[in-house]
C-alpha cells in the first residue's frame, strides 16, 4: 500500500491502523506518516480497558513512553479528540487537547462541528496550543517529574523555549510547581511564562513557576528562558 499511494504522484498521508498490537512505531517510519498507538479512545476520562485504549487518562498513560518514536513526518496517533462529545468536563476536554498537542499527535476533532457550544469551539480552536502541535521541531513531550496525582510534562520547541503542562491527576485541586532543571533549563536562570489557556503573561519568573491547576486540569504553558 505505501509503494502504491507513493507511485501515484500524489501527496498523500498515509496514515496506519492496526492499534498498536504489533508496535508499528519501531517499524512503520518511512512506511507511512502515523500510526495508531492504541485501542479506540472511549468518551470518557477513566473507562474502558486501559489495555485496550479507554478512556482519556488511560491513552495518555499508553502513550507516555513512546517519545522516542515521534518526529516529523513519523508520528503516533493516539486516536481522535473527544472533545465536545459529552463525555468529558471542560477540564478534562483541556487536559485532552493539551496533551494531544504536546504528544505533537494529529488533531482530528470528533464531534459534531456543526452543533459546537462556544467552550467547545474555544478549545479547539486555541492557536497558541495548537502552535505546540505543530511546532517544527517536530519532537513529542515526556513526563519530567511527579509527586502522587501532581506530574510536570516538558516538549522542547523550535525557538529554544519549553511547552509544559503542570498535570493534576486527583480529584482535589492543588498546586503545582515546575523547576527549570526539571525541563533542561539553567536552574536560578530566568525565563518568560505565557499561560496558553487564560492568555495571559507572568512576566520573568526566576528558577521555578506554580499555579493552582484545578482536578483532572492542567495549566499549559510556554516557558522562554531569557
Amino acid at each position: 500500500m505505501s509503494r502504491a499511494l507513493a507511485a501515484s504522484g500524489r501527496p498523500i498521508v498515509f496514515s496506519i491502523c492496526e492499534w498498536g498490537s504489533t508496535r508499528p512505531w519501531l517499524w512503520a517510519p518511512g512506511i507511512g506518516q502515523l500510526w495508531r498507538t492504541t485501542g479506540d479512545i472511549r468518551d470518557c476520562w477513566d473507562c474502558g480497558n486501559p489495555a485496550r485504549g479507554g478512556g482519556v487518562v488511560h491513552i495518555i498513560d499508553l502513550v507516555a513512553d513512546l517519545y522516542p518514536y515521534a518526529g516529523p513526518g513519523h508520528w503516533n496517533d493516539p486516536d481522535m479528540l473527544e472533545i465536545g462529545n459529552g463525555g468529558l468536563t471542560v477540564a478534562e476536554e483541556r487536559a485532552h487537547f493539551s496533551f494531544w498537542a504536546l504528544f505533537a499527535a494529529p488533531l482530528m476533532a470528533g464531534n459534531d462541528l456543526s452543533a459546537m457550544t462556544d467552550e467547545t469551539r474555544d478549545i479547539l480552536t486555541n492557536r497558541e496550543v495548537i502552535a505546540i502541535d505543530q511546532d517544527p521541531l517536530g519532537m513529542q513531550g515526556r513526563k519530567v517529574w511527579n509527586s502522587g496525582s501532581q506530574e510536570v510534562w516538558m516538549k522542547p520547541l523550535a525557538d529554544g523555549s519549553r511547552a509544559v503542562i503542570l498535570f493534576n491527576r486527583g480529584t482535589e485541586a492543588s498546586d503545582i510547581t515546575v523547576n527549570w532543571a526539571d525541563i533542561g533549563l539553567f536552574p536560578g536562570g530566568q525565563a518568560t511564562v505565557r499561560d496558553l489557556w487564560t492568555k495571559t503573561d507572568a512576566g520573568v519568573v526566576s528558577d521555578h513557576y506554580s499555579t493552582h491547576v484545578g482536578p483532572h486540569d492542567v495549566a499549559m504553558l510556554r516557558v522562554t528562558p531569557k
